[in-house]
């Protein structure tokens, strides 16, 4: 065990299975101590590497993160301690791995209810090769002023009123690191402040004693006098009563042992910590302070008593300049964090997206303000989630039911058409779902399957302004535009596109008017004159079915329906049907292992025409 000051100004530690909190609290802790180095020197985070951005002070900063204990070590020799937040079932492996390094000489281990064996064999190994364990069942230590570990102390604002950003004259110890934590504010308010104050742990077996911190407060200058904070149950404060009677302790000691209200209850009572239980009369609270009073340790009569001890203690030191008190020092101030900042009403900031289709935050998500429970028990199906999300209302049955046909017709038509092609293609070099996926999406366009929102905007243009097909198919020739939503490369006059039937018996026996479609099919009427194959395709049986089902169902003013089809929600249609199939390509190429595709040479055309 160490004889003297464990921590300093420059020390750097480890910190093992990454918490954002307490990481960021220690950082602030050394930005408002005025540290020029971080105290965190890296995290280790088994199976990851990279980097944490966390702030010091004003300034953001990349910490390091290793996945091995060694890797970390080996390339920060200097950070000597290592903060482990490990769960009580993985934190005696990797503690035992820490203590192997030659460069780690404190550990700290923050988990409650580490097995008592593995406690052992860990206290042990210390204890053999020189070092310090705090814990388990820590919430750590701090040097005022200096360093501290984890969450030691709490907020900033504790940590400031506390006057713990610099150091004072007393040493404290104790097993509970929430009264610690009382402990600093009882300090701040009857003396100069604390030096070094260490929770060494309330498990049965701590890695260190009370004792073993109090001859090392005796060995530190700058600390004048003890407080020590024990608990009834076990026998750690008679090795602190052994040192007092051997005179190996030459400061002022005030102590107190709690739990004196345990012999208020007939049975045996387990208080917070595994080790606070009493076994007998030795272990309890009342014999622990006799034994400390009869040592010489200064002892209260109750714990209310302890303030006024401590106060005395030290007042009698200032009147024997044993201490000089500390003068007070403005800390600067520590940046807060925005989230927290927002949240105190501090400051507002503008958010950087604006969602009105989907909310996360409650206890279930909900689309368009109706909750996730709500859609399944009412047996809703893809169209009602697609009105919800896409239109932000409930629409209709047969608008939804329509919404759910044209998925249905549009999922795929066979392995030639340009996206299937390029998804089985891409399949088959091997690349990955997403990947073929995405080939077969950007064929989609003007050319394949693209012209569902052109040929709503051309018919409804067209109509709206009252135009004969004459009319409208001519000034389409004169700008050398197709028609979108007319011809086909392999349907005719005299063999239908059989989706384009099935969608229009649907609208006509379904929609309260269908004008759009009848328009459309006028226009057909005129283009089979001229060519054989000028039938209606299907992006032009949607396009204007989606018109006459935004028109009819009374729920889109007119500017909402431009909306809808200048933005593009009916290729979105498409984009969505055709993907299922796009992704059934992708497996089943997958699934017959097809090889790499290369295209026949007989199926190429090599020409010196240029």
């Amino acid at each position: 065990m160490a004889t003297g000051q464990i921590f300093s100004r420059t020390t750097q530690a480890l910190f093992y299975n990454y918490k954002p909190s307490p990481v960021q609290r220690m950082l602030d802790f050394d930005f408002l101590c005025g540290r020029e180095t971080p105290s965190v020197a890296g995290v280790i985070q088994p199976g990851s590497e990279g980097f944490q951005k966390l702030f010091f002070g004003q300034e953001e900063i990349a910490v390091p993160v290793y996945s091995s204990i060694v890797s970390a070590c080996k390339v920060h020799a200097t950070a000597d301690v290592f903060i482990n937040f490990a769960s009580f079932r993985s934190a005696f492996a990797s503690s035992m791995e820490a203590l192997q390094q030659p460069t780690i000489r404190i550990i700290a281990i923050i988990a409650e209810g580490v097995p008592e064996a593995d406690a052992k064999k860990l206290i042990a190994y210390a204890r053999a090769n020189n070092k310090i364990i705090l814990g388990p069942s820590t919430v750590g230590g701090i040097q005022a002023g200096a360093f501290k570990i984890g969450d030691t102390a709490g907020t900033l604002d504790n940590i400031i009123h506390c006057k713990l950003h610099r150091p004072g004259s007393v040493g404290f110890v104790s097993k509970s690191g929430g009264m610690s934590n009382e402990m600093y504010n009882v300090l701040a308010r009857v003396t100069d402040g604390l030096y070094e104050g260490i929770a060494i742990g309330g498990d049965a077996y701590p890695g260190s004693t009370l004792s073993d911190h109090v001859l090392r407060f005796n060995n530190i200058p700058q600390i004048k006098m003890i407080v020590v904070l024990g608990e009834l149950g076990g026998c750690d404060e008679y090795s602190l009563v052994d040192a007092l009677q051997q005179g190996r302790v030459h400061k002022p000691v005030v102590a107190w042992v709690s739990g004196t209200c345990a012999r208020l209850f007939k049975s045996e009572v387990q208080f917070g910590h595994a080790g606070a239980k009493s076994g007998g009369d030795k272990e309890s609270a009342q014999a622990k302070n006799k034994a400390l009073q009869d040592a010489g340790a200064i002892v209260p009569t109750s714990f209310e008593g302890l303030e006024a001890a401590v106060k005395a203690t030290y007042d009698m030191l200032v009147q024997k300049e044993v201490i000089v008190p500390v003068k007070e020092a403005i800390p600067p101030t520590v940046p807060e964090d925005l989230n927290l900042a927002i949240k105190s009403g501090k400051v507002r900031a503008p958010t950087h997206i604006v969602s009105t289709i989907c909310d996360d935050r409650g206890e279930e998500p909900t689309y368009a303000g109706v909750a996730m429970s709500y859609i399944i028990e009412s047996n809703y199906g893809i169209g009602d989630v697609i009105s919800l999300l896409w239109f932000k209302r409930s629409l209709p049955r047969y608008c939804t039911k329509f919404i759910e046909m044209c998925i249905m017709l549009c999922a795929d038509h066979g392995p030639c058409v340009s996206g299937a092609h390029n998804a089985i293609v891409t399949a088959r070099a091997g690349k990955d779902l997403v990947s073929s996926l995405v080939s077969g999406l950007l064929t989609i366009g003007p050319r394949f399957g693209g012209a569902i929102d052109d040929a709503a905007r051309y018919f409804k243009d067209a109509h709206d302004r009252g135009l004969s097909p004459y009319e409208f198919v001519e000034s389409m020739k004169k700008k050398g535009i197709r028609v979108p939503g007319i011809g086909h490369r392999i349907k005719s006059r005299d063999n239908r596109d059989k989706r384009v039937e099935l969608l229009q018996k649907y609208g006509r026996t379904h929609f309260p008017a269908v004008k759009y479609m009848e328009y459309a099919v006028t226009v057909e009427t005129y283009t089979l004159t001229k060519a054989n194959n000028l039938v209606m395709n299907v992006d032009g049986a949607i396009g204007s079915l989606f018109l006459d089902l935004l028109g009819s169902c009374a729920m889109f003013t007119q500017q909402e329906i431009d909306e809808i089809v200048e933005i593009g929600y009916l290729n979105g249609l498409f984009v969505l049907a055709r993907s299922i199939g796009l992704i059934g390509h992708t497996f089943d190429q997958k699934r017959l292992k097809q090889p790499l595709y290369r295209h026949p040479w007989e199926d190429v055309l090599y020409t010196k025409y240029s």
